[in-house]
């Protein structure tokens, strides 16, 4: 994993497997979020409240879904540790876009400044990635202008 610092830190990126969890059933049925698990390391401690977070489905290539980011929001405050066991979860305030507003991996590849996303060179990686400012900012880009669209549609 490349290590983040609050310096380059423009958004944490969560990740969810929809061929672990219905992932569109769930989202079609309640869009808001407001609590993900993460994998326990040093990101954890680099996260706070009013953070920008964005959502990253993969998984499920057998049901045409497309992989890319599905959602946007923010961290409502620091991980935090399960109560009744060894895991950890963050809480937010998270809404799943529907599905026209998705960004597919496609684009994103294509885009000579997201090319290098974590979540791309490092699919498998734990729990929570991260877009550094920059990325940030062609993310907002591609969400203002709708510009892959066209490309995806």
């Amino acid at each position: 994993m490349t290590a983040v610092t609050r310096d380059d830190l423009g958004a944490w990126l969560l990740k969810g497997n929809a061929d672990h969890t219905d992932l569109l059933g769930r989202f079609t049925r309640e869009p808001r979020v407001e609590r993900w698990c993460v994998q326990r390391s040093y990101r954890l401690d680099l996260m706070s409240a009013g953070q920008p977070v964005l959502f990253w489905a993969s998984g499920s290539r057998r049901r045409g879904l497309p992989y890319g980011i599905w959602g946007w929001g923010e961290l409502r405050g620091p991980a935090r540790r399960e109560t009744d066991g060894p895991g950890w979860w963050v809480p937010l305030d998270l809404t799943i876009a529907g599905p026209s507003a998705w960004i597919p991996r496609e684009v994103l590849r294509a885009d000579s400044e997201l090319a290098g996303l974590e979540v791309l060179r490092q699919p498998q990686a734990a729990n929570p990635s991260f877009v550094t400012r920059r990325q940030l900012e062609a993310i907002r880009l591609l969400q203002r202008t709708s510009r892959y669209e066209a490309r995806s549609g």
